[in-house]
């Protein structure tokens, strides 16, 4: 996992979360939106299994919208989902915000 940001993720990092690295708002910008997704995935656990609820907890603690930022990281290809229970992918098959224009 990288641990050090670029430019690009720290402007929108500092943009999108406030002092207390909670989300002002979920960006519009898909890139955008998935810095801050990926900001977010990095901080769970590798190979652990996270019940749905667990998730919504994670999730509230930076915004109160889990529904649309947990089907975010199964879009996105941050996380799978298998009978309830979620695990955070290889960040290789991650959607890259890299490759965005």
């Amino acid at each position: 996992m990288t641990t050090s940001l670029d430019s690009y993720q720290k402007s929108v990092l500092n943009a999108f979360l406030n002092k207390d690295g909670r989300l002002k708002n979920i960006p519009s910008q898909k890139k955008k939106k998935l810095v801050v997704l990926e900001y977010f995935v990095q901080q769970l656990n590798d190979n652990q299994s996270y019940t749905e609820r667990e998730i919504n907890e994670f999730i509230k603690t930076y915004h109160e919208d889990f529904c649309t930022i947990r089907r975010e990281f199964i879009v996105n290809g941050y996380m799978d989902r298998d009978a309830g229970n979620y695990i955070k992918r290889d960040e290789t098959l991650w959607t890259k915000w890299q490759e965005l224009k």
